[in-house]
């Protein structure tokens, strides 16, 4: 990876966390499921929040809710849902938790039905990322007709917090979609 000192970065990754993760994981394409499965958690907990306080979050998010093991989460009882609305280190709203359980069963059936998640998931960018190349300049697009789809289709499964806004950041996140400024030093990297 090119050296990031003096290199020009999207205008969103200004303090040293969101640097790094704009370095090295922000719109490179993911296939592994539990990475993806993070991913869209993390997405829909953001939901009213900044990304920030989320990326702070993250270790805590992990810890609590075992790597993130759809097997695991999909089973949590009343219990793990109270103690995991007494952790401070996570948002500790019982909608998202819930959310967060449903989905683990919601992601586990699509598994079974697509033999895995990744493969349904980028179904919805014919299985490449898109390429857009934006300039600094223009704000993006808070959704697409690519995430309309995915969310409808997402709702449709039973999955919760996956609004289309919520579903275009999973996309940049996990690289189906090339957001880099085409002035930042990753743009070309996430081609």
């Amino acid at each position: 990876m090119p050296d990031p000192v003096n290199k020009l970065r999207c205008r969103w990754a200004t303090d040293e966390l969101s640097a790094a993760y704009h370095d090295e994981e922000w719109g490179v394409p993911v296939h592994d499921d539990r990475v993806l499965f993070e991913f869209l958690i993390l997405e829909g907990a953001q939901a009213g929040l900044s990304w920030i306080t989320i990326l702070k979050k993250r270790a805590a998010y992990r810890k609590a809710f075992d790597r993130f093991d759809p097997r695991k989460v999909a089973h949590y009882d009343a219990a793990k849902v109270a103690a995991l609305l007494a952790n401070e280190g996570i948002v500790r709203n019982r909608l998202k938790i819930a959310a967060t359980i449903g989905n683990a069963q919601a992601f586990l059936a699509v598994q079974k039905e697509f033999g895995s998640f990744d493969k349904y998931i980028w179904g919805f960018v014919d299985g490449k990322p898109v390429q857009n190349c934006r300039h600094a300049k223009h704000p993006l697009p808070p959704r697409t007709p690519q995430s309309d789809a995915m969310s409808k289709d997402l709702l449709r499964r039973g999955f919760k917090f996956v609004g289309s806004t919520i579903c275009y950041a999973f996309m940049q996140a996990v690289g189906m979609v090339n957001d880099h400024d085409v002035e930042c030093f990753r743009h070309s990297a996430c081609q």
